[in-house]
């Protein structure tokens, strides 16, 4: 009896053993399903949120060097300054043409007598003017002489100590208003220079939009966007591209919205409005802020073509910015503002034969935008905007019901604007609910779950705009931090896991001049002549670049991994690379090791491809580093189903098995 009581128990401390071990295996084994499909992940996924805030336009992508080109500013001659040498004598009037030109209106009238010493004026640019040795710039200006004047202008590059670095000379004639180019090279790189223009002779001319923009921009087109700004966002590989905004499609108030037809055209048509940020926050007043709309709608449709994303334009509902005026337009009036809609689809989507398809043509682009979708409104909230909303969409769908339209639920992810326009918008059946989270990081990493249980019928999800905070929303004292971005990846997972519902997502804002920024943090930063991606920026092209077809299943103790022993992870198929592609975030200080069991992969004796981004969490990237926190490369070899691995602590790495 004691020998079988012995037996017994050694039979049952051996289960014990064999049942904790088998326990301590599940909890350290991830389990990967590539049979298990859960999702569809759109093309559209992951994509670029564009606003003209912190000079992302004026002054970042859009390579003008000129600020203030066509004195249209509410102080005529801000960014201008009276240059005199010698004897020379002159003086400086500004010209209104009012109802005559009413896209731009003034010009300048320069009255000189410097046939010893000079007279002319010089521009300081956005913040200085950044210039590379050895590259072309092309110089213009709009000029028309008085009788008898005899007057030559000199265009001079200068450094911040003066010295000349690059110059020609432009001989206008005749009283008519023509444009007048040339073109030179600099002789050295200068972070901040400065364009003086000499006026030679003696007489009156009149001048209007003097312009600078560098020979090297994107694709080379003249007048175009600054290379290396849109290439950081090519790199992207985005899905789409929401443009113009943001707050600059309301306004601070109506007369002040975007008006998309305004913006395209012509250049020196187009008329220019005070940028609704300049004021905006006493921490960063930037009253030289404005948009000379170069940057305008064609331009927008045609980046978005360049770097393959899908446009998304978004239109004033006849509703101002709720946090400044709050003005609306009563619903009766709403004619003019539903129109703009169906006359850009016409203009993106229509026929040469029709008349915004025929301007499209005479822009350059006879072929249509393929334009599939657009925004009713920025980030208003109550009834008020359901009202204008129940208009937009009768009319819009009505025409073109194929256009999918993109809904405001407020600015913020919860709370009782949130609930009431969620609920409301859902009964209505809307397409896309655009919600938006400023929150600290640890909001983040508790809403990796946040979409598992939203209704898979109800409308699709547009994360239109999101970034961690450091400190707090509108904080001067934000950082791209690799915290945030860490808490980002995480919730982005939630993301990915849930593409049937999240259809597409954006961080924001986008673009950040190092001393013309208004809001933090941001996705790019640059100054006249460099730009760095933040570790936020690395984040979003790991997801982007690698962003598969299909969801499929990973799972750990049979459960999703989204916060269990600080993990969070999703993993997708790629049907047209035919790879496995599995995105895992350690949000603890210690190392992970985990083993990878592959279902579904008959395969063995193979490596697969690991990109790691970690840090500390306090870690920035930086002009002088851009490269601090950014991917790195290595490969991890793996004998049949299975990977061992350790994953970094406070780190995001994604793994690539190629399947066949």
């Amino acid at each position: 009896m004691k020998k079988i009581r012995i037996y017994f128990f050694t039979v049952l401390m051996t289960n014990i053993f064999l049942s904790f071990q088998l326990s301590a295996q599940n909890e350290n084994e991830i389990l990967v399903n590539v049979n298990e499909i859960k999702a569809t992940i759109q093309p559209t996924m992951w994509g670029i949120f564009f606003e003209d805030i912190n000079m992302a336009a004026d002054g970042g992508v859009y390579a003008e060097l000129v600020k203030n080109r066509s004195f249209e500013f509410n102080m005529p001659l801000m960014g201008w300054n009276e240059l005199k040498k010698g004897n020379a004598t002159g003086s400086l009037l500004i010209e209104n043409r009012g109802q005559k030109n009413i896209a731009n209106p003034r010009f300048l009238r320069v009255q000189v007598n410097s046939l010893t010493g000079g007279y002319g004026l010089s521009n300081e640019g956005f913040r200085g003017m950044g210039i590379n040795k050895d590259s072309g710039y092309d110089f213009s200006v709009w000029a028309s002489e008085h009788e008898d004047a005899k007057i030559s202008m000199l265009a001079e590059l200068v450094d911040e100590n003066g010295l000349v670095i690059g110059s020609a000379s432009i001989h206008p004639s005749g009283s008519e208003w023509k444009k007048y180019s040339i073109h030179f090279n600099a002789a050295a790189t200068v972070l901040k220079a400065k364009l003086n223009v000499w006026f030679v002779g003696s007489g009156v001319i009149d001048v209007d939009m003097i312009s600078l923009f560098p020979e090297d921009t994107w694709k080379h087109r003249s007048g175009g966007m600054r290379s290396d700004l849109v290439q950081l966002l090519a790199d992207l590989k985005p899905g789409f591209l929401r443009f113009p905004g943001g707050c600059i499609v309301e306004g601070r108030d109506l007369a002040n919205r975007y008006q998309w037809k305004k913006t395209i055209g012509k250049i020196e048509e187009r008329q220019l409005i005070i940028n609704r940020w300049n004021t905006e926050f006493s921490h960063r007043l930037t009253p030289d802020y404005y948009q000379s709309y170069g940057l305008g709608f064609f331009e927008y449709f045609q980046l978005a073509e360049d770097i393959g994303a899908s446009p998304l334009p978004i239109l004033n509902c006849g509703m101002a910015c709720q946090f400044n005026t709050g003005e609306v337009v009563p619903a009766d009036q709403l004619d003019p503002y539903i129109q703009d809609a169906l006359d850009l689809i016409e203009f993106a989507n229509g026929s040469i034969e029709t008349k915004w398809g025929n301007l499209r043509k005479e822009l350059g682009h006879p072929d249509p935008f393929h334009l599939k979708m657009m925004g009713v409104g920025n980030e208003q909230w109550g009834p008020q905007y359901i009202e204008r909303y129940k208009i937009f969409t009768a009319a819009i769908k009505a025409k073109y019901p194929e256009i999918k339209l993109v809904n405001s639920v407020g600015p913020d992810p919860e709370g009782d604007r949130f609930t009431f326009l969620n609920d409301t918008l859902r009964r209505m059946h809307a397409d896309f609910l655009d919600e938006h989270y400023y929150r600290k990081p640890e909001w983040f990493l508790d809403n990796a779950k946040r979409y598992d249980n939203y209704d898979r019928q109800g409308p699709k999800i547009f994360a239109g705009e999101y970034a961690a905070q450091s400190v707090y929303t509108v904080s001067p004292e934000n950082k791209n931090n690799w915290k945030c971005a860490l808490a980002e990846a995480a919730f982005m997972t939630g993301l990915e896991r849930n593409a049937d519902v999240v259809n597409m997502a954006s961080y924001a804002p986008l673009f950040a001049h190092a001393e013309g920024w208004q809001w933090t943090p941001d996705l790019i930063w640059f100054n006249n002549l460099y730009a760095y991606g933040t570790p936020d920026y690395y984040v979003q092209k790991l997801f982007s670049n690698n962003r598969g077809t299909n969801v499929v299943g990973i799972t750990m103790n049979n459960k999703i991994i989204a916060g269990s022993d600080s993990l969070y992870a999703t993993a997708c198929m790629d049907n047209n690379s035919h790879e496995l592609i599995i995105k895992l975030v350690n949000t603890s200080p210690i190392e992970k090791t985990k083993t990878i069991r592959l279902a579904g992969i008959k395969k063995s004796g193979a490596q697969a491809t690991s990109l790691v981004l970690k840090g500390n969490l306090d870690e920035v990237n930086s002009f002088t580093d851009g490269g601090l926190l950014s991917p790195k490369e290595s490969f991890i070899p793996y004998i049949g189903n299975k990977i061992s691995l350790k994953i970094p602590p406070y780190s995001f790495t994604v793994i690539k098995i190629k399947t066949g």
